[in-house]
């Protein structure tokens, strides 16, 4: 698939500070491992197109963008492989019911979904892949599963589904570290299909479903079908990234099962013990104390905030006032305050410092966003920043503000507006 455009990243001076994050299945912070060799292997899992970007999409970009700009920063390169999920049942059922074909409807989606991450200037994957693009890929390894006995084929006449087992890693659990219980519980509620006659385990996961009437299906080995989910995320990153590769991430809700089915998958076919060095997983995001859903209807869109004259900057802000892996809330207000936040941080751009204060701001972004994605504590620095040059008790002015050229900007602002560009993805200046 196309992906979109890719912002220009300013280069920072200055000594840079290796990342660390917390790695859900070690439930510790700890310094990203940088391969001495080659780039660093990063995998976001994207979206199932059959909808527009809500907020809750975008704070888990946003917390992996920031992610992809601090290695850049420590001079890491990095490989980036981003999924679409373009053939699922959630698509083909917002496709019925609106009467249009489940192509179309997600093309359109996804057209959006890349003009939403571009406004957001969100650093776009090298690998931007959809499922039906790369069926050849899960098939094969769908195949190499078979082979080695890690699945198996459900005894169905009619629906022969092929299954993973859960028995084909002897550390299957240590992604999530759920309980038995734990997953059996959820399993169903995230699209498992635990009484499925025929499976040998009710946790198996579907890694290859059958043809049915009324659905699209790819040839294979194992007979006419379409891809299940978690293969499909095993497949892409293990051909791009190769495993083990360094970070694996997602919204908190994909660490079971998706994630854990994915690492299954890939270790299986691979014969390797861990997928991802980090498993890293961004918290949901609530609307005014409830979390945002399809079903409840209230969420919101990225687009129709920058429709309403709302820059991409003052949004990142809001997102970033509040630490990524946390569970966390959103409103208007906080829209609000962030954009009166970057119209003060602009207007002391305007007024300069010095030199030296601004390298040590600088300094201080690099030092909390290096401490897995101290975003609130990187804010608070530049409001910090913000006090000490513009006069005591003085208004930042307008609510909204443009940022100014940089060339009109003191240097020492610059510095600090360069730093804020690259690292958080905020302009001061343009």
């Amino acid at each position: 698939m196309q992906t979109w455009s890719r912002p220009d990243i300013p280069t920072v001076p200055g000594q840079s500070s290796p990342l660390r994050l917390y790695d859900t299945a070690d439930r510790e912070i700890r310094e990203v491992d940088v391969p001495e060799e080659g780039p660093l292997g990063l995998y976001v899992c994207g979206i199932t197109p059959y909808d527009s970007t809500h907020l809750g999409h975008a704070a888990t970009y946003l917390a992996f963008d920031l992610i992809n700009r601090q290695l850049l920063d420590n001079g890491v390169s990095v490989r980036y492989a981003q999924n679409v999920t373009d053939v699922d049942d959630p698509l083909f059922e917002r496709a019925e019911r609106d009467n249009v074909d489940w192509r179309e409807l997600g093309d359109s989606q996804v057209e959006k979904f890349r003009g939403d991450m571009a406004a957001l200037r969100v650093l776009p994957p090298d690998f931007f892949v959809g499922a039906t693009e790369v069926v050849d890929e899960i098939v094969e390894i769908v195949g190499e599963l078979l082979d080695k006995g890690a699945a198996y084929v459900v005894d169905d006449d009619e629906y022969p589904d092929v299954y993973a087992s859960r028995e084909a890693t002897a550390r299957f659990g240590y992604v999530s570290n759920y309980s038995d219980s734990e997953m059996a519980e959820i399993f169903p509620e995230r699209g498992g299909d635990p009484d499925r006659p025929g499976k040998r385990d009710p946790l198996d996961a579907l890694i290859w479903r059958a043809h049915r009437d009324g659905e699209p299906a790819w040839d294979s080995p194992f007979g006419p079908g379409r891809p299940g989910w978690h293969i499909e995320c095993a497949a892409i990153a293990a051909n791009r990234l190769g495993v083990p590769f360094a970070i694996n991430g997602g919204g908190s809700d994909l660490a079971f099962p998706h994630h854990e089915y994915s690492a299954a998958h890939a270790e299986a076919a691979r014969g390797v013990e861990r997928m991802a060095g980090h498993y890293v997983h961004a918290g949901m995001i609530s609307l005014d104390g409830t979390k945002m859903s399809k079903s409840l209807g209230n969420l919101v869109f990225v687009k129709d905030l920058t429709d309403d004259g709302h820059e991409p900057d003052a949004i990142r802000a809001s997102v970033y006032d509040s630490h990524y892996r946390g569970d966390r809330d959103w409103s208007a207000e906080i829209l609000t305050v962030a954009e009166r936040r970057l119209a003060r941080w602009r207007a002391a751009a305007g007024q300069g410092g010095s030199d030296e204060r601004a390298r040590a701001v600088v300094a201080e972004l690099r030092e909390r966003l290096a401490d897995d994605l101290d975003s609130p504590g990187a804010l608070r620095a530049l409001d910090t920043w913000a006090d000490e040059i513009l006069p005591t008790g003085a208004e930042a002015g307008p609510a909204r503000a443009e940022a100014a050229p940089l060339s009109e900007l003191p240097a020492s602002s610059r510095l600090v507006a360069a730093a804020t560009e690259a690292l958080l993805g905020i302009r001061l200046g343009r």
